[in-house]
């Protein structure tokens, strides 16, 4: 099995270059029938669905993006994830995405939380509270003289280790 990159499904859905447009869709044609195994990540997904809706590059809208790319997503040969329910909750998040002022990761999350029974999420971002069945929470006030975790990180004992792995 390979794996299938984002300007694979960018070229085929926005059919911006004809030649590699071409090539994709034969390549996705046989992805459909079953013919040839290839896989996703979501991080991928959330790529296309940025870039398609970038007002730099495409500016396509929400409910096109969604009518174009969910029958890819429900091919056949395409895996995402670890297992076939992941391919619908991915199918619930693209039509929450449509229909809602959500952005494609918090669709996701919800679409997750549905697939595991979750109903509370932790988050500042109040488009949350517009979903009867979620509870958002938002993390408690650190104690007064508590130092943030940025800084403890980066002055604990193995933060010079860190910084000598990253050079």
């Amino acid at each position: 099995m390979d794996y299938i990159d984002t300007n694979i499904l960018v070229r085929s859905l926005s059919q911006d270059d004809p030649e590699k447009a071409a090539r994709t869709d034969a390549l996705l044609q046989e992805v459909e029938q079953g013919r040839r195994l290839v896989a996703t990540t979501e991080a991928v997904i959330a790529e296309v669905i940025y870039v398609l809706s970038s007002k730099k590059t495409y500016h396509m809208a929400r409910a096109e993006i969604v009518r174009r790319l969910l029958p890819v997503l429900m091919f056949k040969g395409l895996k995402i994830g670890s297992a076939p329910s992941e391919k619908q909750m991915y199918a619930d998040a693209l039509k929450l995405y449509a229909t809602t002022q959500l952005d494609f990761t918090d669709a996701l999350l919800l679409a997750r939380m549905k697939q595991d029974n979750v109903s509370t999420i932790i988050s500042f971002d109040t488009d949350f509270d517009a979903f009867q069945q979620i509870k958002r929470c938002e993390p408690q006030k650190s104690k007064k003289n508590e130092k943030p975790l940025l800084v403890t990180l980066l002055s604990g004992p193995d933060a010079q280790a860190h910084s000598l792995r990253a050079a």
